[in-house]
């Protein structure tokens, strides 16, 4: 399993060539996951949340460099969770698991952390979408931000919370910065 997380060129030949086409758009680079699951695990048995997982990548390495933490991905997207469960077989990892679900339809509290890779971003007009398979908007946008925002109202006081390329906004004040890394790109949170 090793060879696969070598490099991100090896990681992505887990998948076909039109999802390895988005990955340097749409999927966290190895180097990044690296740096998140120290913070987003700091126990065994953590249970961590990746906030619209796309093809799995990040709970895929995350789950290979914590192998005594669960991590769980959720996407709306059908297709890009078989492509996740597919490279889940390939690796054999264990303590990774995909929901196919919008995030509306998911309780916050069943999980310890969360990370979060602006998966709302394109709903945006003029940016880059991952495929036409599900509705976008700004409308959506705004909407998708308010239902985080509530739900991460719900969380426990030291839920621990990273961002990635996220703006903030759906980020309760109870959340308080702790951390920041590539060039303030990577975000780290903890609620109080």
């Amino acid at each position: 399993m090793d060879r696969w997380f070598s490099s991100e060129k090896q990681l992505h030949y887990l998948y076909p060539p039109s999802i390895r086409a988005l990955a340097a758009r749409h999927w966290t680079p190895l180097e990044i996951s690296k740096m998140v699951v120290d913070f987003l695990a700091p126990e065994n048995n953590s249970r961590v949340l990746d906030i619209g997982s796309g093809a799995g990548k990040f709970c895929l390495a995350a789950a290979y460099y914590k192998p005594l933490a669960e991590f769980f991905g959720v996407e709306q997207r059908k297709h890009l969770v078989i492509h996740a469960e597919t490279a889940k077989a390939v690796l054999g990892i264990k303590n990774v698991h995909f929901l196919h679900q919008n995030i509306t339809q998911v309780d916050f509290t069943q999980f310890d952390h969360f990370y979060f890779f602006n998966s709302f971003y394109e709903n945006l007009e003029n940016t880059e979408k991952i495929d036409d398979s599900v509705t976008c908007s700004p409308q959506l946008y705004n909407y998708y931000n308010r239902c985080l925002y509530k739900k991460l109202v719900t969380v426990a006081p030291g839920t621990r919370l990273a961002t990635f390329h996220s703006e903030g906004k759906m980020i309760p004040p109870e959340f308080h910065l702790v951390e920041e890394h590539a060039a303030g790109l990577l975000k780290y949170w903890v609620k109080e």
